[in-house]
């Protein structure tokens, strides 16, 4: 039975036979460089992975919103209806795809019947993937395609985000959104997050592959200190204003925020954004030498922009800097850092092929010894953006 088959039957299962449905999709995302600059004006350098959320739906005769996720199935059938949006902590993954109506909602968009929608995600649960801005976007294509709406991509990139920084609360940047609207096979895209200029880059490995380890350490993005550091940023860049003509600290060059950190009086404040600083340029000099096809330089920035979110943002944690020693110490790896908001999550390896099986079974071995627990890891894939499946 393929995938389309099983989940048409779920559908069936829980909420009877009907009219036929349509099935939708929005990948995960991984971030190759380029991270905690979105929200600072910077460059992010993300892609599209294969595996995501998948959604079968349907439209209803009334104004109810039936939900079901196969991955919360104690939760089992979620109902809202549309002319009340508002979030519920009871509905708990539910207030994602409930927020995007609102947004469009207040958009103008008419969504002028309820819905029975069928969620199935398998990107691992707050591996750091981007599983809420997965559930956004299937959201959005699902709107899209069942109510004929006359929307563009980068709209809906833009409704998600407010979506998640509004209904959900998570004071997010744009990237995870626009990397899994925008997505292209066996490409990165450059994005600039203050103008939304972006650029797809061929991933060219090479003899190697990337390898998504994930620590298996949870991590819930509202309640870590995903907002704190936004806030130490925009205190920094407050300061910084106080002199130089500047809207964002992704502006700056190394150079000039060596020569004006003094105005950051407060250390913390000041080495969250350093990391800002250098991370952005750090990101351009990576595709720089991806294009060149100096995939050792790229390994180089690759632990650099670690070492950065180690020492000066704090954001990795025992077990993502436990994954990335191993890495580094792993005969095969051209590069590994963490990846997403971190406190958890996943780390992002550029591996030899020839050593991908060693590197597995090595860094595995090992950081169970040191952990307790196990680590996961997948060869990723890089996939087209968030779609409807024909």
């Amino acid at each position: 039975m393929t995938l389309f088959e099983e989940l048409t039957k779920d559908f069936i299962e829980i909420f009877d036979k009907g009219k036929e449905t349509r099935i939708f999709f929005a990948p995960g995302r991984i971030n190759l460089i380029g991270e905690h600059t979105d929200y600072n004006g910077g460059y992010v350098f993300p892609c599209a992975l294969s595996f995501g959320t998948y959604a079968v739906a349907r439209k209803r005769e009334d104004k109810k919103v039936k939900v079901y996720s196969k991955n919360f199935k104690d939760l089992g059938i979620l109902t809202f209806t549309l002319e009340e949006l508002k979030y519920e902590k009871g509905h708990d993954w539910a207030n994602y795809p409930k927020g995007v109506m609102k947004v469009f909602k207040d958009h103008g968009y008419l969504l002028e019947n309820g819905l029975e929608v069928l969620f199935f995600g398998n990107i691992p649960n707050g591996a750091g993937l981007s599983s809420s801005a997965s559930i956004e976007l299937v959201t959005s294509v699902l709107l899209k395609g069942l109510f004929n709406l006359d929307v563009d991509m980068i709209s809906m990139v833009k409704m998600c985000q407010k979506a998640e920084n509004q209904f959900i609360g998570v004071n997010c940047g744009i990237m995870d959104q626009f990397a899994i609207g925008m997505g292209k096979k066996e490409k990165a895209i450059l994005l600039d997050c203050t103008t939304l200029a972006y650029k797809y880059s061929d991933l060219v490995l090479k003899d190697a592959s990337i390898i998504i380890a994930n620590t298996n350490k949870r991590r819930g993005l509202a309640d870590s200190k995903y907002n704190e550091r936004r806030k130490e940023c925009d205190r920094a860049l407050f300061q910084l204003q106080k002199e130089l003509e500047i809207n964002a600290l992704g502006e700056l060059t190394e150079e000039e925020f060596e020569k004006n950190k003094h105005l950051i009086t407060n250390e913390i404040d000041r080495r969250r954004a350093k990391h800002a600083v250098y991370e952005n340029r750090r990101t351009l000099k990576a595709v720089d030498a991806l294009e060149r096809g100096d995939i050792k330089e790229f390994g180089k920035l690759m632990k650099a922009s670690h070492k950065s979110l180690k020492e000066d943002y704090e954001v990795t944690g025992k077990e993502l800097d436990t994954l990335v020693k191993l890495a580094w110490e792993q005969e095969g790896t051209i590069g590994s850092r963490m990846t997403g908001a971190g406190f958890g999550g996943c780390t992002v390896n550029i591996v030899n092929n020839q050593k991908v099986d060693e590197f597995i079974e090595n860094v595995g071995k090992k950081y169970k010894e040191i952990i307790g627990y196990g680590a996961s890891f997948y060869i990723a894939s890089i996939g087209d953006g968030a779609r409807e499946l024909k």
